[in-house]
């Protein structure tokens, strides 16, 4: 299992379905993930910190989760099926919910919990893209990344990830 962090959101030219792509805390392996335009606007909201006047889905997600006495712990994307991934949302007491991946991610950012990827998906889906030299400016690494994912876009599609054999 690794844990992973959100790199970022792309959707280019405007009909495209947005990428939201995701890069191994401690290590070179990106995980991208197709989600719709809805989640990609959640999940861009909370990560420039921009608060919308009344709750998102996920905000009430969030809200209901708390209302009800549970703590989310972490989230997982457990398994991806002909292109398909899956997610878990984990709470106390090894509850686990079954959820999209898209979903789980927006709630884990606001509920600031760990996003962790099974080892299984992410030697099936995952890229490597190796790093350069880091930069000690950490906005110069994230700029690098940024170009790194614009760079793999320009060359993958949703096939791309579908199963082959009998995964």
């Amino acid at each position: 299992m690794s844990e992973m962090r959100v790199v970022g959101i792309r959707v280019e030219p405007p009909q495209s379905q947005p990428v939201l792509l995701l890069r191994e805390a401690d290590g070179d392996r990106y995980l991208p993930i197709w989600i719709g335009q809805s989640e990609a606007a959640s999940i861009a909201l909370q990560q420039k910190g921009i608060e919308p006047p009344r709750p998102l889905t996920h905000d009430l997600m969030l809200n209901l989760i708390t209302a009800f006495g549970q703590e989310l712990v972490e989230v997982r994307i457990v398994d991806m099926q002909e292109g398909t991934f899956y997610a878990e949302m984990v709470f106390a007491g090894d509850l686990r919910i079954s959820a999209r991946p898209s979903d789980s991610i927006a709630v884990a950012l606001r509920a600031d919990v760990p996003i962790i990827a099974e080892e299984s998906v992410l030697a099936d889906a995952g890229l490597m893209m190796p790093d350069e030299e880091e930069s000690a400016d950490p906005d110069d690494n994230k700029e690098d990344e940024v170009e790194k994912f614009k760079e793999f876009l320009d060359t993958v599609s949703p096939d791309d990830f579908k199963a082959s054999g009998g995964a």
